[in-house]
């Protein structure tokens, strides 16, 4: 790109307070190799935390468990002799009339839960036509519906518990009146519930809500993984030279599965490499597709016919049947561009959503711009250096973002200033002309 290219961009898009530089600042640790990635933290039990959340059995089954619980504990309290309970609140009708109640509350909650699972399978149908088969994740993480299913399925083995235990002979009568009333008492709750689940649902699948929930990703995993920069720090360093026989001495690490790389457990891999004394470089990107067999980890110098080594190493990389913001910053991107791309196709043709997109974009594109990007480079606690990552870039970040948007709604005018005011604003935050420069090439 010329300079007279690269002004009238300016001249045109940006106002002139937009191109003061800004100052280069960093984290309050103070410490620039610092390993700032969800590495500090266990990542298998992120990943798998990650998908219990993503499941439709945790919570629900939780929510039973809780409800058979309640059921034995108010059967003991009914048996109790030494409880007393005033009498103006609390069921008093005989054996019949319990069976009945728990049976017309227990057959309603189960006729509504199948109901609302058949609306909730409707609802992921249409998330993955409209919107595309990756943000059925986002459904499925809903706590919302978890918590509806659970409610009713809980209600449902609450009364089935309590109507057993009811027996009404002359001689050996028992009604659980207290845990009659618990069941009366969730009757209302499930109606309260199902009040709020056909609201929930005919939100959920709004394309507003959508986008939205996949912004508050962006934000989470952002906070996440960068730092915020506080204070003033000094310019970059130059990159530590590697040691000049390292293609050469280093051996590779063949993965032994195959998958999206979701994670990298980063403490793991250094603890690894200070205990053999090697140099690691990760040739993968987090939410590349690995293949078994291929190159995961080069080593130097070379120790390859350690078994035991290439188990440890490989247990450090964290493999999945699809992509996930765990350590993976263009998932929630990728996300947001591809209901951008859905709603600019000739099938739907709704701009203004791929609008919504973009300005959802800019927002977390100018945020990032704001936070300091974790260095490549990782050190021991003697200062030697261990593991040479993949460097995730702003730039990269920004092509990921606009290009197939650019590409697919050029077509669309009023897309095309949309996403010229949106570089305008990401703009206004940057402070490194290498930024700067891949904003005007988008913007050109």
């Amino acid at each position: 790109m010329g300079e007279g290219s690269g002004e009238r961009f300016v001249e045109l898009i940006l106002p002139a307070y937009l191109l003061l530089p800004g100052q280069l600042l960093y984290s309050d640790d103070g410490d620039r190799n610092h390993p700032r990635m969800a590495g500090e933290r266990n990542v298998k039990l992120g990943k798998y935390w990650d998908a219990l959340r993503s499941s439709y059995w945790f919570l629900p089954g939780l929510m039973v468990l809780f409800g058979i619980v309640l059921a034995f504990v108010a059967l003991a309290l009914d048996r109790s002799e030494k409880l007393a309970i005033g009498k103006s609140w609390i069921y008093t009708g005989g054996p019949e009339g319990a069976r009945a109640v728990l049976s017309a509350i227990a057959s309603s909650t189960i006729s509504v839960a199948a109901t609302a699972f058949s609306i909730t399978i409707v609802a992921l149908q249409l998330a993955a036509s409209n919107f595309g088969p990756r943000l059925l994740r986002n459904f499925m993480q809903d706590l919302g519906n978890q918590i509806v299913l659970g409610t009713f399925i809980s209600t449902f083995l609450y009364c089935l518990l309590v109507l057993r235990s009811i027996y009404g002979e002359d001689y050996n009568l028992f009604v659980p009146q207290l845990a009659v009333t618990i069941a009366m008492i969730l009757a209302i709750a499930n109606i309260g519930v199902l009040i709020y689940f056909i609201h929930h649902a005919s939100t959920i699948i709004q394309a507003s809500h959508i986008i939205g929930e996949v912004a508050v990703d962006l934000e989470q995993t952002m906070q996440r993984l960068f730092p915020t920069r506080l204070g003033q720090g000094p310019p970059d360093a130059q990159p530590p030279a590697m040691p000049k026989d390292f293609w050469v001495q280093a051996c590779p690490i063949a993965a032994k599965h195959t998958g999206y790389l979701q994670a990298i457990d980063e403490q793991l891999l250094l603890k690894t490499a200070c205990k053999h004394d090697l140099l690691l470089q990760l040739p993968c990107h987090l939410g590349e597709f690995i293949i078994a067999g291929n190159p995961l980890v080069m080593v130097y110098p070379a120790d390859c016919g350690d078994q035991k080594l290439d188990d440890r190493l490989n247990s450090a990389f964290i493999l999945g049947r699809e992509r996930t913001e765990q350590q993976d910053i263009s998932f929630p991107i990728n996300q947001l561009v591809e209901i951008a791309l859905r709603a600019l196709s000739p099938g739907i043709n709704d701009p203004y959503t791929a609008i919504r997109c973009i300005d959802r974009l800019s927002a977390g594109l100018s945020h990032l711009a704001e936070r300091e990007f974790p260095s490549p480079y990782r050190y021991d606690e003697t200062g030697h250096l261990r593991i040479i990552a993949q460097p995730m870039a702003f730039e990269h970040l920004v092509n990921e973002a606009f290009t197939q948007i650019r590409h697919y709604g050029q077509a669309d005018v009023v897309v095309m200033k949309q996403l010229l005011r949106a570089i305008a604003r990401i703009a206004s935050r940057v402070s490194r002309p290498q930024e700067r420069f891949a904003l005007e090439r988008h913007a050109e």
